[in-house]
């Protein structure tokens, strides 16, 4: 996200027009873009608890998977003047619309709630701009999942793969069996998710961390590199040809009712399953994408607020801060979407195997150091960077382009202004 300098000035000369516009005492307009079956279920949870405080919650949900379509709708209201009360926004986003001095001081809330001592610093860093809250957090994915269809492994006498070769065995199988190998959505984030999985399978986390992370030209262009490129060049052979523009619940979906046997999603996916009745273990499983067991790439959704110059809508703001960061609101939210709260003090009670080896596997890849943000998810590079990775990603799954030159093209890509 690159705003245009002018978003200060009109920002500036029209707060007192937004003030003024019709804002209800005690109401929250939230954009955010949750709205598949599992997310729309988990934010009306948070609405139920928003009303119960007395506070109206005024929905602007965008659809759109990687919330590009959200951030548009976001930028427009700011040069408008009138920014929502909050906004679903994450990782160095936050920093870049920070810096444009549009959003919201919430330290009250995070003081009252001991924040800074319950959430781990990885969190909590990602919720500040210049040492100050001005975001909550939501939640944790894992994104470096593999979902799976048991029955679909089993007619094709497949076994659940842990390496690259295993991987490949298990989908030719599943393909001479008659099913869809891998079920995917041909948009540039989905594509993106597949190809940082990948990254991560191939090279490990260090090497993770210098390309996508560090955005080292060494790395980017080095041969580890273009093994990740060959091995998702591979993968494309798996996917079906229906895929291009297809919505990722809808290749969940696939996964689901048996049409296919594999795919690489965060756990977002798992929300799905549980909203279709399924059970983990049993209907579907989790696991670690090949070769990436020993890390753990991260995407944390958060709601960021924005300045309003409406005293009501200020003290709303603090109100839905500690909402989310509730354990009542952190439990039932993350039992919907699939991922583990932000809280590691919730009880583990309700949450199923998949959850708590998301957990474990946290906690382990954080001692070990090898918990890494999500390229693909907006957590690790600005979104010119990520934008410009996302074209190179893209060209490549959809075109004859080589693994060499893909790997130029991403450390150019890293350049991006």
């Amino acid at each position: 996200m690159k705003l245009n300098q002018i978003i200060k000035s009109v920002f500036a000369t029209t707060a007192l027009l937004s003030s003024a516009a019709a804002v209800h005492a005690a109401e929250v307009e939230v954009l955010h873009y949750w709205t598949s079956g599992g997310e729309a279920k988990s934010v009306a949870e948070l609405k139920k608890i928003m009303e119960a405080k007395g506070v109206t919650w005024k929905d602007f949900a965008v659809a759109g998977g990687a919330g590009e379509n959200a951030t548009t709708a976001l930028k427009a209201r700011v040069i408008a003047g009138s920014p929502p009360t909050a906004a679903q926004i994450k990782g160095p986003s936050i920093q870049e619309w920070g810096q444009e001095g549009v959003l919201a001081n919430i330290d009250a809330a995070a003081t009252a709630g001991k924040w800074d001592s319950l959430l781990p610093k990885v969190v909590s860093n990602t919720m500040k701009y210049q040492g100050h809250y001005v975001a909550a957090p939501v939640n944790v994915h894992r994104v470096n999942w593999l979902w799976i269809n048991p029955e679909v492994l089993k007619k094709a006498g497949a076994k659940v793969p842990t390496t690259w070769p295993e991987f490949f065995d298990a989908a030719d199988k599943i393909q001479k069996a008659g099913f869809i190998a891998v079920a995917q959505g041909g948009q540039p984030w989905q594509d993106a998710t597949v190809f940082e999985t990948v990254a991560l399978g191939v090279g490990g986390a260090d090497f993770y961390n210098k390309a996508l992370v560090k955005l080292d030209p060494a790395t980017l262009t080095g041969p580890t590199m273009i093994k990740t490129f060959d091995t998702l060049g591979k993968i494309k052979g798996y996917i079906d040809k229906d895929a291009p523009g297809r919505d990722w619940n809808l290749a969940t979906a696939m996964v689901i009712n048996g049409k296919a046997g594999m795919q690489f999603m965060g756990d977002w996916a798992k929300g799905e399953f549980t909203a279709a009745g399924k059970q983990p273990g049993k209907d579907f499983l989790c696991a670690p994408a090949p070769g990436t067991a020993k890390s753990y790439t991260y995407n944390i959704d958060s709601i960021a607020m924005f300045k309003v110059k409406n005293p009501d809508s200020q003290k709303a703001q603090l109100t839905l801060a500690t909402a989310i960061m509730s354990p009542e609101f952190q439990e039932v939210f993350n039992l919907n979407k699939g991922s583990i709260p932000v809280r590691p003090d919730i009880p583990r009670t309700k949450f199923d195997s998949c959850a708590i080896e998301s957990m474990d596997d946290m906690a382990a890849s954080s001692k070990a150091g090898t918990l890494e943000p999500s390229m693909a998810h907006g957590m690790a590079v600005s979104s010119a960077v990520q934008g410009a990775m996302f074209d190179v990603v893209s060209k490549f799954m959809h075109s004859n382009m080589t693994s060499q030159a893909a790997a130029q093209a991403l450390a150019k890509a890293a350049k991006t202004q």
